[in-house]
């Protein structure tokens, strides 16, 4: 899991891209493309809008959950395949542009 706060702009394209890429550079097989998801103006509270988003991997998935007007994101990338972690965290990092903390865990 991967949770920081974002300097780029947010897009359907950046968050379509990003899981795409993640997939790609940890060298995890995609069987779909991703699922985006951004709620309509009204439907929930205005500090929740943003995406959620899932693409599915040949051996489970990853999940991501952006929160626009906080520039906050966080990642599910579950697994049954190894990867390297620090590959993750490093690809999030640069793609984000995340200049402070970017907290992981992983179990």
């Amino acid at each position: 899991m991967l949770e920081g706060f974002y300097t780029i702009e947010m897009s359907r394209e950046v968050v379509k891209a990003y899981l795409v890429g993640l997939a790609h550079h940890l060298s995890l097989r995609t069987y779909s493309d991703p699922m985006i998801y951004s709620p309509a103006s009204g439907m929930g509270r205005d500090e929740n809008a943003g995406f959620d988003a899932f693409v599915p991997l040949i051996d489970s998935g990853i999940s991501l959950y952006v929160w626009s007007q906080a520039n906050f994101f966080a990642v599910v990338l579950f697994t049954c395949k190894g990867f390297e972690g620090q590959a993750a965290i490093e690809f999030t990092r640069a793609y984000f542009g995340v200049e402070g903390e970017l907290v992981s865990a992983s179990f």
